[in-house]
């Protein structure tokens, strides 16, 4: 017993129109210093509700990009930049003054926290105070 298969369309792809190369190779994709701090910014307030990952994937980005780009960014690589001017690797000083910005940053925004939880704290410790000193006078004034 044979068992066969029709089939009925068994056209090569040798059609330039379906071919995924059929335009040629594409050039790779330039920004400019003021397109990649938009893309920063833009990818950061998407990052904010949580849609960083689909604003990639819309751009067409790598998150590796924005890496680098923000490393670049925080060096103060892209700020006074002409369009169209090259902006290589950072040295080292600038990946360090990179590295300490970010390290600043992060430590502000702790410092905030702390400062907030504190202050929270200290306006409990007063209600609970506040609260005792009347449950105090209330007890004085039912033993009278």
């Amino acid at each position: 017993m044979t068992n066969s298969t029709t089939v009925l369309d068994n056209d090569r792809m040798d059609d330039e129109a379906n071919h995924p190369r059929s335009g040629g190779p594409q050039p790779r994709r330039t920004f400019t210093p003021a397109d990649k701090l938009a893309h920063l910014v833009a990818y950061e307030q998407a990052c904010e509700t949580n849609e960083g990952g689909a604003y990639l994937r819309h751009e067409g980005l790598y998150s590796s990009l924005i890496v680098e780009w923000r490393r670049q960014r925080d060096a103060g690589v892209l700020e006074g930049k002409k369009p169209g001017a090259k902006i290589g690797k950072l040295t080292p000083e600038q990946a360090e003054i990179a590295r300490l910005k970010r390290e600043l940053e992060r430590s502000n925004k702790k410092l905030a926290t702390t400062e907030a939880a504190l202050s929270i704290m200290g306006k409990a410790h007063a209600l609970l105070e506040q609260l005792s000193e009347s449950a105090d006078a209330d007890e004085t004034r039912k033993k009278r």
